[in-house]
């Protein structure tokens, strides 16, 4: 791009469907969709180097414009604008990890009642429960209109961490209101629960998205959780002191994100 705008070259290319490199043309759609000059002048050099296709366009432009001026408007909607990038199932698995946070902060009181000495149960599960809103956000079978969703300028990497940021600010409120209440301070499990989301999708790229998040939450369940349970203690994991360690593994996480974004348009990350 020069100056902000598609080169006039690359749009007239473009208008003629002459070959084009795939990121030159992943780039100036996604370019497009944002630029309303480069759209006119991408228009004007249809009109100019391909006549009978923009013939063809508009009549089907004065076919469908009567139609579509009859049809009322559609009711603003109120979402804020990050959480409409939410992946389409998404509010049933988020409803889901409300419930499964809401049970743990009720045992965890419970056991408090009655005196028993055992590890915070919301605390042990803090740091992967948001992986059911990580596991929804790049998936192919979860997602109805992934073929759509697919071919636009705006899928892959960038897509997939919208929708994980949009199920992220849905689920940190109650997992931190739930923390309070238990007093699991969110210094023990803010940092892990990071590490764990961009390492799902680090390693999504290339074995889907879906499989990562469950991965990463059954091998925290098998190496942390049960022994947890089992023996009664906190794991030193979850320490304050293992913070430096944790951060250490959020930088190595986001680093191998950004070397592997490319990854994220090839049909595995969709599994």
């Amino acid at each position: 791009m020069t100056a902000g705008h598609a080169p006039p070259g690359l749009l007239v290319r473009y208008a003629t469907g002459d070959h084009l490199p795939a990121d030159a043309v992943w780039a100036l759609e996604a370019h497009l969709e944002g630029c309303a000059g480069c759209r006119h002048r991408l228009g004007e050099a249809v009109r100019a180097q391909s006549p009978a296709v923009a013939a063809v366009v508009d009549t089907v432009f004065a076919a469908v414009a009567p139609v579509v001026r009859a049809e009322p408007a559609s009711p603003r909607r109120r979402w804020p604008a990050l959480l409409r990038w939410a992946a389409p199932v998404a509010p049933a698995w988020l409803a889901t990890t409300v419930v499964v946070l809401l049970a743990a902060m009720l045992l965890d009181l419970a056991s408090a009642q009655v005196g028993q000495v055992r590890p915070s149960l919301l605390l042990l599960i803090a740091p992967v429960v948001p992986m059911l809103g990580v596991a929804a956000s790049w998936n192919r079978s979860l997602d109805p209109a992934y073929e759509l969703v697919a071919c636009t300028p705006r899928a892959g990497l960038g897509l997939a961490l919208r929708r994980t940021l949009a199920a992220l600010l849905v689920v940190m409120p109650p997992l931190a209101v739930a923390g309070a209440v238990v007093g699991a301070a969110p210094v023990r499990w803010l940092l892990p629960s990071l590490v764990f989301v961009v390492g799902a999708l680090a390693l999504g790229a290339f074995v889907g998205v879906g499989r990562a998040a469950t991965a990463v939450t059954v091998g925290w369940v098998g190496a942390v959780v049960a022994p947890s349970l089992v023996r009664s203690r906190m794991p030193t994991v979850l320490d304050p002191d293992s913070t430096p360690v944790w951060a250490a593994c959020a930088v190595l996480a986001v680093g191998a994100v950004f070397l592997w974004r490319d990854a994220f348009q090839r049909d595995a990350s969709h599994r």
